[in-house]
């Protein structure tokens, strides 16, 4: 993530990102005991080989991972392209709806008209509170990888209005939550749980409509659902119904040469 905010939380995990002169963040990791530079999320700028020399990283093997498909004429290619689900957000509840499918539409629905209701709230900074329990506990379990939930309390404490945290709420339990992180127009949803209840009573969908609109009244103009893996069908069609757009990513790729000689 490319955002003031990311960078803070990680320099309260004790990390040191580098900022451009151009605005951009370099992460700084060390991979077989090779330090590396990493430019996540971003589309390298024209000048970046000056840029890393001002900061004494131009001779550092650069890892990029641009957001989008972009010309890299001296990378060597480390993995291609992924494909991320991208919700275009609207203000007019109206038109937002009608770009549900009607399967979703549905779901939504049968959601509004029982018992449930989602609150909005904060996310306690703090990677032992429920919702980042539930998370650790979820990762293992499932095998994938996320942030580590101290980044993410790490971000909760720098930058508490861009952390929202949506909770469904049936007979008094709460069967369900999503969290989101927003920067600059846009918002991604990070983390989410949903117990047999929720599922029962489509609260994944009331939360993501609910957040949707919300977002869209702060002012943000699309919302990234993540990476459409293929190990996970029935998560990719979710994320689908919902009207959002296939979007690629740039892979990532590696520099090293080029700027060394530089």
């Amino acid at each position: 993530m490319q955002d003031p905010a990311f960078a803070a939380a990680l320099r309260l995990c004790g990390q040191a990102p580098v900022q451009l002169s151009g605005g951009l963040t370099v992460l700084q990791r060390r991979v077989a005991g090779v330090p590396l530079a990493m430019l996540p999320r971003a589309i390298p700028p024209p000048d970046l080989a000056r840029q890393l020399k001002e900061v004494g990283l131009h001779r550092r093997p650069l890892i990029l991972s641009p957001e989008r498909p972009c010309p890299l004429p001296f990378a060597l290619r480390l993995s291609g392209s992924r494909v991320r689900a991208v919700l275009t957000l609207d203000e007019d509840a109206a038109a937002l709806r009608a770009r549900l499918h009607p399967k979703w539409r549905n779901q939504l629905g049968a959601a509004e008209g029982r018992s449930v209701r989602v609150i909005r709230t904060r996310l306690p900074a703090d990677p032992d509170s429920p919702v980042l329990a539930t998370e650790t506990a979820q990762s293992r379990a499932r095998g994938y990888a996320n942030w580590p939930v101290a980044l993410t309390a790490a971000f909760a404490a720098v930058a508490p209005r861009q952390t929202h945290l949506f909770q469904a709420i049936a007979n008094g339990d709460v069967v369900a939550h999503m969290l989101f992180l927003t920067h600059g127009s846009g918002a991604t949803y990070h983390i989410g749980h949903i117990t047999p209840r929720g599922k029962a009573v489509c609260a994944h969908n009331l939360i993501l409509w609910e957040a949707a609109r919300h977002l869209a009244r702060l002012g943000c103009c699309h919302l990234d659902l993540g990476i459409l893996d293929d190990s996970t069908p029935d998560l990719n069609r979710f994320k689908l119904r919902t009207g959002a757009r296939q979007q690629k990513t740039g892979g990532t790729h590696l520099i090293w040469r080029l700027l060394a000689a530089l």
